[in-house]
Order: structure tokens, then C-alpha cells, then sequence
């Protein structure tokens, strides 16, 4: 069977690991940069690749590609109006860390009738065409959203598209992605700024760090327009763990400052950290999408550690 093509936008490290990665698969690619010398890099590599968004969308129009939207936030208005105009009928997804800041700026577009969200949960503090890897996403979950709109045609092909990438996908809510998001990677984000910031007050801090301190602070080293934009739309479900994690720390501290022990904090967030590292990881396999309940399926499927790591079958396909 013919894989779909797939059309790019944006080549920084998660696009271009997708661009690179459904390439591997055997896929048609093509891919767009607004930055000519990063278009240029990815065509010394050996890829399709244009900074004219039109051509590329007018391509992916006449081949019926599936339309990944890779760019920030802030650009995502400009790019969905003109792919409005130019290729409507392409199947659409993105790879944003955010859902449902996206899920209303493609439904002003007029586009929410081919759009599944998407977002691979893997990455690097690097950016750029340079940083990419086919190899990104193997092993790492890819959430592939359920939201009622969701046709099952192109929620198929989203699927396919991340298993291609050798991903496991997590079918989610929008709003169920954002709240989880928010507690394991925006959270992540904003603990690991504080934490540096507070080391770099301290003179012998950075000679003496070692490991706790480099993986704690990894994520800092992350460009701080992608951060400040990730979390800044997420404010309404990143606000509660913010609170949860300050009221954490808080109790912590009373206890600190009355030379009473942090057990309570130690103790709760070992048993979390166990808990996570034996997490059980269930194969989804008898859901059949565009079933009746599939959606509803699905979530409650993922909500209990099940994940999809090969195609699931579509209601009137054969076999």
C-alpha cells in the first residue's frame, strides 16, 4: 500500500526529525523553512525542501500529503490561513506541546474538520535543522488527539504517520494532553530555570556540580522563546501544579525552619518516581477506529498506561 506523503512545516529539531524519520519509512517527503539557510542545509542533506510556503502547500495539495504543522505557536494563525487557502482538503496535524491553544487557532482557521493534534513527547535542549534525528522518537510516546471532531480517516493516518517514526502512540483528550503536559514537562521547565537561576547566585555552586544538578537542569538549556511560549499557553493548566509544587516546597521549608525532618515530601515523591519507573505499558489492540465509542475507547485505553504500537485497524478496511 501507498504511505501518504508528508509535508513538513518547519524544520527545527522536532520537524526535522519527522521529516527525517518518515523519510526513513519510506515516505515521499517534502519540507518548508522559513529560514533559506536552513532550507538550504536540509537540501545539502539530501532533502526536498523550499522557503516559499506556497509552493509547498500547492505540492502538498496536488499530492494530498499530510500537512505537519511544526512551527511555534505565534506563527501557527498565518500559516493555517494559508494553507486555508491553498490546500484545505489536506489532512492535518501538528506536533506542538500544547493542545488546545492549537485546537482554537485551527478552528478560527475553518480547518478543524482534517485536523488531528499530535505531539511527540521526545526531544533535546538543541534546535535547529542540525539537530534532528531520524532516530528521535523511537521508543517515545506520540499523542495522537480523540477530541469529538476527530475524523477517523485522518486520525489513521496521524497514527501511521507516528508509528512510521517508530513512536508509541498515546490516544488523548486535548484538555486531558494539556493537564498532564503541564505537570511532566512545563512544570519540568520552570523547575529547572529555578533551580539554575538559584545555583548561579551562589559562587562555588557551578564548579562543584555534578550529576543531580546537570539533569536537573537540562531542560534549562532549552531556547527560552520556546519555553516562555510552551508554558505561556498552557497557563491555565500549568497554573494548578505550579501551586501544587509551591505548596510542596512550602511545607518542606516549615519543616526545614523548625529543624523538623522532610520526610513527607522525600517519602512522596519516591513512592511517585517508583511508581512511574514501573509503570505497566498495555498493547491497544481491539479498538477498531471509526467504531462506534472508538474515541471514548481509546482514552480510557491510554488513561490506563495503554499505548498503540502497530496499526490498528479502521472500520471498513480490509482485513
Amino acid at each position: 500500500m501507498t504511505k501518504t506523503p508528508v509535508c513538513v512545516i518547519g524544520l527545527g529539531l522536532i520537524g526535522g526529525s519527522v521529516m527525517r524519520a518518515a523519510k526513513a519509512a519510506g515516505r515521499e517527503v517534502l519540507g518548508y523553512n522559513r529560514s533559506e539557510p536552513g532550507a538550504e542545509a536540509a537540501r545539502s542533506d539530501g532533502y526536498e525542501v523550499t522557503s516559499n510556503l506556497d509552493e509547498a502547500l500547492s505540492r502538498s495539495a496536488d499530492t494530498g500529503a499530510l500537512i505537519v504543522l511544526a512551527v511555534p505557536m505565534p506563527a501557527l494563525a498565518s500559516i493555517l490561513r494559508r494553507i486555508r487557502d491553498i490546500a484545505p482538503a489536506c489532512p492535518l496535524t501538528d506536533v506542538t506541546s500544547v493542545k488546545g491553544a492549537v485546537l482554537d487557532v485551527v478552528t478560527g482557521a475553518g480547518l478543524l474538520e482534517r485536523f488531528v493534534g499530535g505531539h511527540p513527547m521526545a526531544g533535546t535542549a538543541d534546535s535547529g535543522w542540525a539537530a534532528g534525528d531520524a532516530h528521535l522518537f523511537a521508543g517515545a510516546p506520540w499523542v495522537v488527539c480523540v477530541d469529538d471532531h476527530v475524523d477517523a480517516g485522518v486520525w489513521t493516518q496521524v497514527m501511521d504517520l507516528a508509528l512510521d517514526c517508530r513512536a508509541v502512540v498515546v490516544p488523548a483528550r486535548s484538555d486531558e494532553h494539556d493537564a498532564a503536559a503541564a505537570a511532566i514537562s512545563h512544570l519540568p521547565h520552570l523547575l529547572a530555570e529555578a533551580l539554575a537561576a538559584t545555583a548561579a547566585e551562589i559562587p562555588l555552586a557551578f564548579p562543584l556540580a555534578a550529576g543531580s544538578f546537570r539533569d536537573g537542569t537540562r531542560v534549562a538549556a532549552t531556547a527560552p522563546e520556546l519555553v516562555r511560549a510552551m508554558c505561556e499557553a498552557n497557563a491555565t493548566q500549568l497554573l494548578p501544579v505550579l501551586d501544587q509544587a509551591l505548596h510542596l516546597l512550602g511545607d518542606a521549608r516549615e519543616q526545614l525552619a523548625h529543624n523538623r525532618p522532610v520526610s513527607a515530601l522525600v517519602e512522596a515523591g519516591h513512592t511517585a518516581r517508583i511508581r512511574y519507573d514501573s509503570l505497566s505499558r498495555p498493547q491497544i489492540v481491539s479498538t477498531v477506529i471509526g467504531a462506534g465509542g472508538w474515541r471514548d475507547e481509546l482514552a480510557a485505553a491510554a488513561r490506563a498506561g495503554g499505548v498503540i504500537r502497530s496499526a490498528l485497524p479502521t472500520l471498513g478496511s480490509p482485513g
